[in-house]
């Protein structure tokens, strides 16, 4: 496969495991093309051009000839400085990919959030409370990105010659829709029964080994589940805190999701939402490994590093 074909399967990905659906996708994109179409003429000089084709801002070809054949890979959930001088040790990488972004994809962060808007939305959260509160978020994670040295890792792959991109949102999308299946399949009436749910997950299992298993942050195991969410594994980044009463209000009862901060955590507790933290790293490992799957299966060789725990499903 080319650097680009790996591209455009990860965005085709992406859209068939995006919660919003294809036709929401699709409606996004010709609004973003609308308003290109009537920007000044000065504006458009710098308008980033991807942004028309590929709806996840946080994914992206960073360095390399997007032309290039690939046979051999190097992924991370990281990617930094030290695995692209490994993928240089190692010899036959022809492509390092990571997961969380970086350089370009990393500045366009919090565009990718506007996901949440519809998730919310689509847990029964009104779509105007919805966008307030996630939009006043998105402002802050793009003031706090604003001061972030984004293009270390790049500059790095510039200058050894390691074509480098990163896949992130697909990636994320591929988990949720991974663990929502999961947990409606097996309808866990208890919190504990979400726990032991997830367990059963290989790259959970693998993480419990290492004292990063799936854990109740909000509530008790023998608290009654209600309705499960899974809103927070997928959208850029953790949304707004005050969401979680009109989850509450929608009858959410416990939310999945990937890490919590303490603020966040404290208000689900307001609500009195039960929240599970799956975990981040074998979280993201899931949707990494349903990627690459899709990958090994075209002739792709990858080696995981930084964190990936590698696991295979037919």
């Amino acid at each position: 496969m080319k650097i680009k074909e790996i591209y455009e399967l990860a965005i085709k990905e992406g859209i068939k495991a995006d919660f919003r659906g294809k036709k929401t996708i699709e409606e996004n994109q010709k609004r973003d093309k609308r308003k290109y179409d009537n920007m000044p003429k000065k504006e458009k000089e710098g308008y980033d051009m991807e942004r028309l084709t590929n709806p996840f801002s946080d994914t992206r070809i960073l360095f390399g000839d997007a032309n290039k054949e690939v046979k051999n890979i190097l992924v991370g959930v990281d990617i930094d400085g030290e695995e692209i001088l490994l993928a240089k040790e190692l010899g036959n990488v022809d492509l390092v990919v990571s997961h969380h972004p970086r350089g370009l994809a990393l500045a366009g962060l919090d565009d990718v959030m506007q996901l949440q808007i519809d998730v919310m939305h689509m847990y029964g959260v009104p779509v105007n409370i919805a966008e307030k509160m996630i939009k006043k978020r998105i402002q802050e994670v793009s003031r706090s990105l604003s001061s972030a040295n984004h293009n270390r890792a790049v500059d790095m792959a510039r200058l050894l010659n390691i074509p480098l991109m990163c896949v992130h949102t697909p990636c994320d999308n591929l988990a949720a829709q991974f663990v929502d299946n999961k947990i409606k399949k097996d309808k866990p009436v208890y919190v504990e029964d979400v726990i032991a749910s997830l367990k059963e997950v290989e790259e959970y299992k693998e993480a419990v080994k290492i004292g990063a298993g799936p854990r109740i942050f909000v509530g008790g195991k023998e608290n009654r589940a209600g309705k499960v969410v899974i809103s927070e594994m997928t959208g850029g980044t953790e949304g707004a805190a005050e969401i979680y009463e009109k989850l509450a209000d929608a009858g959410a009862g416990t939310v999945i999701g990937m890490h919590i901060s303490e603020k966040h955590r404290e208000e689900a507790e307001k609500a009195h939402i039960n929240v599970v933290i799956a975990g981040h790293i074998s979280s993201d490992s899931i949707g990494v490994n349903l990627f690459l799957d899709k990958l090994e299966t075209k002739g792709i060789k990858a080696t995981p590093c930084s964190g990936l725990i590698r696991v295979r499903r037919k």
